[in-house]
């Protein structure tokens, strides 16, 4: 049996690290235990979240969330379920039943890999932005997020990573970046799944890996100087980094001319 939801909550644990939320895995919300998938709550510590992925700009103090893999669908009883660990949760965090938290306080999320095509058939999907609905279910608003059909932009790149996709999968192991140390093992469990639910993927943790050690080069040569540049590497080297363009820029038709007389002198 493949735990993806801990898988997700694992990543999406990730994703808030450092933020201004935490997030709770698997809460117990009950005697007889009923666990709710994601609880991201505000904290008074933490930077803020400047660009979350689509569909959780209005993140609230308290945030249920509720997440539906590749293979299990997005159904009424999900929506359901995640109603009933709202009222339970609100009731276990307010002060007394007579001074429930504000309403205000709360935000519901269902997330799905793929389009939840039943529940579609039963109730209205108002779409937000590119894979993004609001749902209508009671006296409550869920913000229902498809992975599948959010855009391929950086900001979504967490979102990708379990989008079922392998052409965005790919892009996600590209350019989602860890917050916390080594969590390669994340990578390695999310691509052995995928391959376990038939999809193939032709991008490895290896890629991964090579990917993101090519861009910390990147962007470690991007931020020295020349003169540190010349004190880290020699001259020689380089040199050869650079094309004949790129080696004769800044000197004029003159220098030029004369380095090749020079040269021609000693052959």
């Amino acid at each position: 049996m493949l735990d993806w939801h801990r898988l997700f909550g694992l990543t999406m644990t990730d994703y808030f690290t450092g933020s201004v939320y935490r997030v709770e895995l698997e809460k117990d919300l009950s005697i007889k235990q009923q666990l709710l998938d994601l609880l991201i709550i505000e904290q008074e510590s933490g930077s803020p979240i400047l660009e979350p992925p689509d569909g959780l700009e209005n993140l609230a103090p308290h945030n249920l969330m509720t997440y539906k893999s590749l293979r299990r669908p997005l159904d009424a009883w999900a929506l359901d379920e995640l109603i009933g660990h709202y009222v339970n949760y609100r009731k276990q965090g307010s002060p007394s039943l007579e001074a429930l938290l504000p309403v205000e306080d709360f935000r519901l999320y269902a997330v799905s890999t793929r389009h939840p095509e039943k529940l579609a058939a039963e109730v209205s999907l108002e779409p937000a932005k590119e894979g993004v609905y609001e749902v209508q279910w009671g006296s409550r608003r869920i913000r229902l997020i498809v992975l599948s059909e959010v855009a391929q932009v950086e900001r979504n790149a967490v979102w990708q990573l379990f989008s079922g996709k392998p052409a965005s999968v790919h892009y996600g192991a590209a350019h989602y970046h860890w917050r916390q140390a080594d969590l390669s093992t994340v990578m390695n469990q999310l691509f052995e799944f995928y391959s376990l639910e038939g999809v193939i993927m032709p991008y490895t943790v290896e890629d991964y890996k090579r990917e993101l050690r090519e861009e910390i080069k990147k962007e470690i040569w991007a931020a020295l100087t020349p003169e540190e540049l010349l004190k880290r590497v020699p001259t020689e080297e380089l040199l050869k980094r650079l094309s004949t363009e790129e080696r004769l820029k800044g000197l004029t038709r003159e220098e030029i001319e004369a380095y090749m007389k020079k040269l021609s002198k000693s052959n």
